[in-house]
Formats: C-alpha cells, sequence, structure tokens
C-alpha cells in the first residue's frame, strides 16, 4: 500500500529519495540513493513511484509540486512503478527533469547519465534563447518485459533499520485483472540460490539479526532457475547454510504458490518467524474469480489451516480489496467474514482504485461513496482483530527485536513498545504488561 511519501537519507546539496508505496521500493531506494551519490548528482531529490493505485499516483505528483514550489532549482527525477507505466504523466509536468523507467533504476551508469543530461539541460536553459526541453526527451522508459535478470541488492540493511530485507525475485507472471504491478515491474525473474545464502551469511557476519525476504511475488521463486528452486528449498537452504541467522521472515506470499518445502520449514525451524502475510485480495468465490485470482475462498481456509496446526502459534495478516467492480452486498459480507474464517490478525485494506489499462477497469463499478463504506467496515473488522491479537499476548513473555524510538517486535512482528532503553538489534525476552490497541506494551 502506498504511503504519502518518506524522504531518504541525503543532504541538501546532494541527493535525496522520496519513496511511496511497497517495501520493495523502500529497499530499492537505498540501492537508488547510493547509485546517484556516487555518480555525482547535486541537488536532486528522486522520486521513486508507486502505481498501485491511483492515489498512489496522485500523491507522487503532488509531492513533486510541492518540492519544486519549495525549491525552484532542484532537479527532481521520477523513477519507480508509475514512472514506468505512465511515464507519459510525469513527463508532462513542468515540475518534472527526467523520468526513469524500473528496469534501470538501479543501475550505477543510469544516474551518470541523469547527471550528464541534467547539467546539459541546465546549460541549455542559461542560454537566453531557450526554447524549453520536449516532454519525450525526458523520458527513459525501455520495454520492462525484456528484463530476464534480477540482480541482488547488495545493501547492508537500510539505514536506521534493525532488520535487513533481501530482494529475491522481482515481476509476476500472473495477470489479475485489477493489477497494474506487472507492467510497471516485468516478467517474474529470481536470484540463484547461492547469491542470495552468500549475500545473507555476509549481512550475518556484519552483525544483522533478522532478514526478510521480499519479492513483487515472492511464493514464485526460482521457476525461472535451472532446477525450479521453490521458495521452500531457499529457506530452508539458508536456515542450514546460515545457523548463526537468528530470525528470518517472509514479506506477502501468494497462498496458491505455497509448497510443501515452506510447510515443513514452517513446522520444522523455529528460526522461521511465525508470522505470514496472504495476498487474499477477497473472500468470496465469484469476485476471486473476476479478479483472475488462482484460489477460492475453502483453498485459503483450508491453507491457514494446515500451516496453524504445523506451527499452532502462526500470526497472519492479509490484502483485502473493498469494493471490486461487480461486488455486491452479500458477496461483501463473504469478504469481510474471510477475517475470522482465517483468524487474521493485520489487515491491509484497499479501496478498489481502478487503473487504465487493466480489464477491472473496464467492469462496471461500485460507488464510490459505497467503495469507502465498506473499506472502512474492514478495516474496522481489522481493528478489532488486532486488539483481539493483542489482548491474547498479555501476560505472556516474547523475545523481542529492539528497534529505534523505544520499539521492537515479537516474533509474529507485533510492536511493542519498551519501558526502558535497550540496543537496537538486540533481542530481548520481556513480559507483555498490555496493550494500547495498535501495540504491546513491555512490563
Amino acid at each position: 500500500m502506498a504511503d504519502a511519501g518518506a524522504r531518504g537519507r541525503g543532504d541538501a546539496a546532494g541527493v535525496e529519495v522520496l519513496t511511496f508505496g511497497c517495501r520493495l521500493n523502500t529497499l530499492e531506494t537505498e540501492q537508488i540513493r547510493r547509485a546517484a551519490a556516487q555518480a555525482g548528482l547535486v541537488r536532486t531529490v528522486i522520486v521513486n513511484s508507486c502505481a498501485v493505485t491511483a492515489e498512489a499516483v496522485r500523491q507522487a505528483r503532488q509531492s513533486i509540486r510541492r518540492l519544486k514550489r519549495a525549491d525552484p532549482g532542484l532537479n527532481v527525477v521520477v523513477t519507480g512503478c508509475a514512472a514506468q507505466t505512465e511515464p507519459g504523466t510525469f513527463a508532462a509536468m513542468p515540475e518534472v527533469d527526467r523520468v526513469v523507467g524500473n528496469g534501470a533504476k538501479g543501475a550505477p551508469e543510469t544516474w551518470v547519465q541523469a547527471r550528464a543530461a541534467l547539467e546539459a539541460r541546465a546549460a541549455l536553459e542559461s542560454r537566453p534563447f531557450d526554447f524549453g526541453l520536449a516532454a519525450e526527451a525526458k523520458v527513459v522508459v525501455d520495454d520492462i518485459f525484456a528484463v530476464r535478470e534480477t540482480a541482488l541488492h547488495l545493501v547492508d540493511g537500510l539505514d536506521g533499520r534493525t532488520r535487513a530485507f533481501v530482494q529475491v525475485q522481482n515481476g509476476c507472471d500472473h495477470r489479475c485483472t485489477f493489477c497494474i504491478i506487472p507492467y510497471g515491474r516485468g516478467a517474474s525473474r529470481s536470484v540463484p540460490m547461492g547469491a542470495v545464502v552468500d549475500h545473507i551469511r555476509a549481512l550475518v557476519e556484519a552483525g544483522q539479526t533478522e532478514v526478510v525476504l521480499t519479492g513483487v511475488d515472492l511464493t514464485s521463486y526460482g521457476a525461472d532457475l535451472p532446477g525450479t528452486p521453490t521458495l521452500g528449498r531457499l529457506v530452508r537452504a539458508i536456515l542450514k547454510q546460515v545457523p548463526e541467522l537468528k530470525r528470518l521472515r517472509l514479506s506477502s506470499i501468494d497462498s496458491v504458490e505455497v509448497d510443501a518445502d515452506l510447510l515443513r520449514a514452517l513446522a520444522e525451524e523455529e528460526r522461521l518467524m511465525p508470522h505470514l502475510h496472504l495476498s487474499l485480495q477477497s473472500g468470496d468465490d465469484m469476485v476471486l474469480k473476476r479478479m483472475k485470482r488462482r484460489h477460492t475462498r475453502a483453498q485459503a481456509i483450508a491453507l491457514v489451516d494446515e500451516m496453524r496446526r504445523l506451527r499452532p502459534d502462526l500470526v497472519l495478516g492479509a490484502d483485502l480489496i473493498a469494493g471490486f467492480p461487480t461486488e455486491t452486498e452479500a458477496m461483501f459480507r463473504n469478504s469481510l467474514s474471510i477475517v475470522d474464517a482465517c483468524g487474521l490478525s493485520f489487515l491491509h485494506v484497499f479501496p478498489f482504485s481502478p487503473r487504465p489499462g487493466t480489464p477491472a477497469a473496464r467492469m462496471p463499478s461500485v460507488a464510490g461513496a459505497l467503495v469507502s463504506a465498506r473499506a472502512q467496515k474492514l478495516r474496522e473488522a481489522g481493528a478489532a482483530a488486532l486488539r483481539r491479537h493483542l489482548s491474547s499476548q498479555v501476560g505472556v513473555w516474547r523475545p523481542v527485536l529492539v528497534e529505534r524510538g523505544g520499539i521492537g517486535r515479537t516474533p509474529h512482528f507485533t510492536p511493542v513498545r519498551l519501558r526502558r532503553p535497550a540496543q537496537p538489534g538486540a533481542v530481548i525476552d520481556l513480559r507483555i504488561a498490555g496493550h494500547d490497541g495498535a501495540r504491546l506494551v513491555a512490563a
């Protein structure tokens, strides 16, 4: 889900990155910032955009205008999924100096070329006969489906964070009718297992306590690699070959792609954290069919039941879309009831947002007010489910990974407010004394 934008580290004379959207974008932002700084860009803000909703695109454009009003001499470069799917939208903005596609944003040469182009533009505009720069000349966006490899992001954790995110997969081969992301990210492609294991070993040797495996369609990992290894095989290899790693965590997974090795790891490996986030999207079979999802309601519930049988303390989150086209009140009630049927504790709720070029954008829509009302009901159900989870933890001892700002995380990724300062990155046993409705409070 897109947020209002997070400002990356930089200095006033150098490079900053404004990030929208998913954790994967956050990871890639660090790589972008380092490459752009090494290229010598100055007075530049790079907007790493998100395309998942129309609101995400609107927020990016609004932020660009605000940045340029505050500092007219600032260079603004837009990249990310929205730059890939809507390059003309950003190129047409007078505030934008360059639009860079998703496939090239991590490459050092991209930012060397960007510096040269921005300097050439500045020289041109300093002349009295400035004719401006055509919008199409700003755009450096190639065919994302031509990208067939994904490089491991060699980032030693993220600035200010106590866990390392390791991207092991990018892109998506599926075509859910509501989703624009495959057109922003391209085809599914995976990092070889050996490279992943070696990188995680290096992170642990550098002092990292927890690693999160991330990707656009994480559970499709390995289908493009020789021997077609699965995500479960990768997880088991990491835990076996890097025994010093204390915690391994997964980002969002697609329930239909969960493999037998992943289930075995969940059952047998205590260092694989008992928290999973499911890409459910709906709890109604007709809506799931119209979304072109590959699971049914019954299959999702059966998988959750099996995972809980294997790991009784498992805590689950899920993505749910409210107001998908043609969704009736009865269909929505099925989505609402999936929260209890699957015992979900953390919800990411998305009001349906039509994305141009997707099949769902052409389907009969649900009234906007109704979409908002249904999203609110789902959020209320999510808040109640979270309170139940928090209440169940009171009086229990949990190993808590200490973060900055007086916060830590249990193995279930539940936030804990600490009573006293502790070293970020340390794992300490704490008794849970209560909660405030949003997070636990340590004794």
